[in-house]
């Protein structure tokens, strides 16, 4: 019986992922994107799987899918021609952004340029307060002049934001009301809707980025739906989100910036299940692809969830560099160190790598498509990391000679090195890059890499997984199956959900319980009427929070609170889980100082889907190499004679000793002088450091 067969889909910079859950197996393909019209992987990805696998189309109950589309649109600038509406006097706050310089010393700093310029920036009277109340009505016939004029441009987009609109939002809705009659066509985002809080410029950044991906994206999900129509597959299909749940294509196409960093969600998914099936409360999530690595702190079985992050960064690890967006996200650092990002020599004869790459066009130098720089994947392949023949199923095959000339070219010859000596260093470079991006973002995070695990996945995460836990200090790595594809198997395990946010500004010395049950009922409902789309029968959680500050802070952290009716005497609690809270973040609290509430947040969710993993049979203890390959030691300066595995050939308590590879489809784990691997239960490769033992916190 092939029917309940579901369908996850990862569009990346690189390649294309598609996993088949069916009859309680799991199949995986892996293929190069097609960047100028990313459907045709998609469409390709699955055809192909379903032909291997003999599921038939009209069998498929689901599809899960995660792009990068919008992410790689704001990076590019590729994007809608949009205009921005705002408040008169105030069309120029999106460039004045913060008013303060994210690298204080550098007199050549280059401040992010907003989407849209300043000549489609454009302003109508009206003026809302801070409590709501109406100062100035909005002047509708301004509005319609200034709509004439823009129905005889090529404008694609327009973003709505008015002062003040996340308390009221009664003047952005008629000016919806208004530029959708007059502008048929033309796709309308309000920032009262998009990111209905308060701080002015994150919520027009962020209203803007809306706008400006929105027609791009409603047009790849109308051509992707109407190709696997074609296709015969009439099931639902829905988007994964950043904020690491799924919702319909409508929620989709009508705010697709929550489509940002949708795939690398689903990654932090997978370790988050992961961290679950094997008891380990403290975990790093290590998602390295081919053009970044994404690294994600999981802490009781949950990756820390935030309300903003930046894209489009003008210096990849500075606060303030890039552009603001207010909304739900998986909290991760994202560094351009991929398996297609480039490696050059400075000036001063230092190697960098990134965050530029060769993409899946032309590609790594070893790919043979036109590719002439040196990139990791080039580096791996010189230093007898990457089986040519096996890489991505057979899907490339690649060309060692090549990657030699270009790392010798690029990086060898520049600094007079050995060739092997020369991706020895990119290696060493783009993994340092990696761990020190992890140890930042803990201490950012008030965290550390004591006692935690690693769990890697990803087509290139496996190969430097045991260096990066070196650098760490981390004992334990642990590979999942189908880890090359780790992303696409992470979307089958996500929920259904819907997060609603509420700027309510309130003193917690005058709590009003029954404003805060109103909030809290007026949000369900809203998360309810887009839950119940993509899940109408099943039951729901639901999660709270409140963003909380001491009175005179300029920053808010996150507290989770309780599902409950609040009564009057509820202020002082708050308070104390405040407290919890901040001392945990910052090892203090601030006495005789007040509380206040800015922001309430409320998330709806399905439960959990249930995941039968199948128990690997043991293993018969005649686990032999299928070959043999050199590696090269940059520890020793030395070439050694390292076994190659399959992994398809070892069950539960199979055990290989440092150095050997493991190879599969997808990606080879390689395991180090320092570590040895063995097979669980569950099928996942386990690496341990030499005189340590395996196991949770």
């Amino acid at each position: 019986m092939n029917a309940g067969a579901r369908l996850a889909v990862d569009i990346g910079g690189t390649f294309t992922d598609v996993v088949l859950e069916h009859d309680g197996g799991q199949e995986c393909f892996k293929l190069l994107t097609t960047p100028d019209t990313p459907e045709s992987a998609v469409l390709e990805g699955i055809e192909t799987i379903l032909q291997r696998s003999g599921v038939e189309a009209k069998d498929v109950a689901l599809v899960i899918h995660g792009t990068t589309l919008a992410t790689n649109a704001l990076i590019e600038r590729k994007g809608a021609h949009t205009a921005l509406i705002t408040t008169d006097g105030f069309r120029d706050s999106i460039e004045i952004a913060y008013e303060h310089r994210f690298e204080q010393y550098d007199l050549y700093m280059e401040r992010p340029q907003p989407l849209i310029a300043r000549d489609w920036r454009f302003s109508v009277p009206e003026r809302i307060a801070a409590d709501g109340s109406v100062l100035l009505d909005l002047d509708e016939a301004a509005l319609r002049a200034l709509a004439e004029k823009l129905g005889k441009t090529d404008i694609e987009a327009v973003a709505v934001c008015f002062l003040h609109s996340y308390v009221n939002p009664e003047h952005e809705r008629r000016a919806g009301e208004i530029l959708a009659e007059a502008l048929p066509g033309v796709s309308i985002t309000l920032s009262a809707e998009v990111c209905p809080e308060i701080r002015e410029y994150d919520r027009m950044s962020t209203a803007c980025a809306n706008a400006y991906v929105q027609p791009m994206i409603a047009g790849y999900l109308n051509r992707l739906q109407g190709g696997l129509l074609l296709g015969g597959i009439t099931c639902p299909l829905l988007l994964m989100m950043s904020s690491g749940g799924v919702t319909t294509v409508d929620t989709a196409v009508r705010l697709p910036i929550r489509l940002v960093e949708s795939g690398p969600a689903g990654g932090a998914i997978l370790a988050r299940e992961i961290a679950k099936e094997n008891d380990l409360r403290k975990a790093l999530s290590f998602d390295m692809g081919g053009t970044t690595a994404k690294i994600t702190l999981i802490d009781d079985f949950q990756p820390q969830i935030g309300r903003s992050f930046e894209v489009a960064r003008m210096s990849r690890f500075l606060k303030g560099s890039g552009l603001p967006l207010r909304i739900p996200a998986i909290e991760m650092v994202e560094i351009g160190a991929g398996g297609g990002s480039i490696a050059a020599v400075d000036s001063m004869r230092r190697i960098h790598v990134g965050p530029e790459s060769a993409g899946s066009v032309p590609g790594p130098a070893c790919y043979g498509n036109g590719g002439t720089a040196a990139t990791v994947t080039d580096a791996d392949t010189v230093l007898g990391r990457i089986d040519p023949s096996r890489f991505a199923g057979g899907q490339v095959t690649l060309q060692p000679d090549f990657a030699a000339v270009a790392v010798k070219g690029d990086i060898g010859d520049a600094l007079e090195v050995e060739t092997n000596i020369a991706a020895a260093g990119v290696s060493e470079i783009v993994d340092e890059h990696m761990a020190n991006a992890a140890r930042v973002h803990a201490i950012e995070n008030g965290k550390n890499m004591i006692d935690r695990s690693l769990v890697a996945f990803g087509g290139a995460a496996p190969l430097h997984a045991a260096r990066l836990a070196d650098k760490l200090g981390i004992n334990t790595v642990i590979v999942p199956q189908g880890a090359g594809v780790g992303s696409a198997i992470g979307f089958l395990r996500a929920q259904i959900s819907y997060e609603v946010v509420r700027t309510r500004y309130m003193d917690l010395r005058e709590f009003d319980a029954g404003m805060v049950n109103d909030i809290f009922a007026a949000m369900r409902a809203e998360a309810e009427a887009v839950v119940g789309l993509g899940a109408p029968d099943e039951a729901l959680v639901e999660t709270r929070g409140a963003f909380m500050r001491y009175r005179g802070q300029g920053h808010e952290i996150m507290v989770p609170l309780p599902v409950k009716d609040f009564g009057p005497d509820d202020g002082e609690a708050l308070a104390g889980w405040f407290a919890e809270a901040y001392e945990t973040l910052f090892s203090r609290t601030i006495p005789n100082l007040g509380v206040e509430v800015l922001t309430w947040t409320l998330s709806l969710a399905t439960e959990r889907p249930g995941v039968s993993t199948e128990p690997q049979p043991p293993g018969d203890g005649s686990l032999k190499p299928v070959a043999q390959r050199r590696l090269f030691d940059p520890d020793s300066g030395a070439w050694v004679e390292a076994d190659v595995y399959a992994r398809g050939d070892m069950g539960a308590g199979a055990a290989v000793p440092g150095p050997a590879m493991i190879v599969e489809d997808e990606t080879t784990t390689l395991v180090t002088n320092g570590f040895g691997a063995t097979v669980n239960a569950l099928g996942q490769i386990v690496m341990t450091r030499a005189g340590t033992s395996t196991g949770g916190e």
